[in-house]
């Protein structure tokens, strides 16, 4: 079974740059530990159109020096879309499914 595991990045309410920081660092070391996925809660803000600690997650991911570390990731709401790709890179994913789909405060990561 892969190993799946969550990231809290809204604890605390930190900045985000400090969140971002948190991130890097932990997918960095879930990867050495041998985890597949990494459930990123990242909160979706009170503004109506995303939180910066969402924005700023999704803009990292998307950032070439992720490339070693991230092989594909996916915003809860758009879970639905891509359930079938992700799940066949991690099967563990599904016993969260419930809590992913259209959960627009997470971000699923899928780990190299």
């Amino acid at each position: 079974m892969h190993k799946v595991t969550e990231l809290n990045l809204e604890c605390g309410n930190p900045t985000v740059t400090i969140a971002i920081a948190k991130m890097k660092n932990a997918l960095t070391t879930y990867k050495r530990q041998g985890y597949k996925a990494i459930i990123i809660i990242h909160g979706y803000g009170s503004t109506g159109v995303g939180g910066s600690i969402k924005v700023a997650v999704t803009k990292c991911l998307c950032d070439d020096s992720m490339c070693g570390i991230v092989r594909s990731f996916v915003s809860g709401e758009q879970w639905f879309n891509r359930k079938r790709e992700i799940l066949g890179i991690c099967k563990g994913l599904e016993n969260y499914e419930r809590r992913i789909s259209g959960n627009e405060g997470i971000t699923v990561v899928v780990l190299r």
